[in-house]
């Protein structure tokens, strides 16, 4: 009966949330007894054109190349498009257009995947967000990044796990540059949340590369 709550902000296509949610569906098919989870992914990103483009879920044939033959035909059809993601996984998914640095974020996350976002940013403004989602996660919740990435010397709010996947786990307490919203901010929650429930996504283009 609980419930995962997942996040990826920059999240462009949809790739990495589908495939998040590919990820998600495959280990809840093992498990004794089967559906006892619930699954939630928010994706947000700036750019409105790539949620929509998120939304519709579909990918060119040419996906075939990353994603195994038992993926494609367990979690998508095929039509004159391409490739959709079924509703099992499109359920999973809410796209919503988001500002990750002024929108208000996400929060009791479970999982947060950001790969390769922060690369592109300036070393305070990822400190910054690397606050923020401290903030957003329950406590021993993941945060995931790409390959390039670190939490850098924010090490007291997060603790690498073994291995070279970039995962790491939100460690308990409060960061020492606290986050907190600005009264705008507070203004704009409501108006925000409402906009977050909108259509589902569709589907995966890319397996998921990485291991917990």
């Amino acid at each position: 009966g609980g419930s995962l709550r997942a996040w990826v902000p920059g999240c462009s296509t949809g790739e990495e949330a589908y495939s998040l949610a590919i990820a998600f569906c495959e280990v809840l098919h093992r498990l004794e007894p089967p559906n006892r989870y619930t699954v939630q992914i928010f994706a947000t990103d700036l750019d409105s054109d790539a949620i929509d483009r998120a939304r519709t879920g579909v990918y060119p044939l040419n996906i075939r190349a990353d994603i195994g033959e038992e993926r494609l035909r367990r979690f998508f059809t095929e039509d004159e498009r391409g490739f959709r993601v079924r509703s099992e996984v499109r359920e999973k998914v809410t796209f919503a257009p988001q500002n990750v640095i002024m929108d208000p974020p996400f929060t009791r996350l479970d999982i947060l995947s950001c790969r390769n976002m922060l690369i592109y940013m300036e070393l305070d403004l990822q400190k910054k967000l690397l606050s923020l989602f401290h903030y957003s996660l329950r406590n021993n919740g993941f945060l995931i990044l790409g390959g390039a990435e670190t939490v850098g010397d924010t090490l007291r709010m997060f603790a690498p796990l073994p291995g070279k996947t970039n995962i790491y786990l939100r460690l308990d307490g409060d960061p020492h540059d606290e986050f907190r919203f600005s009264s705008a901010h507070g203004s704009q929650r409501a108006g925000f949340a409402i906009s977050a429930v909108g259509t589902s996504g569709a589907r995966p283009l890319v397996a998921p590369n990485f291991r917990a």
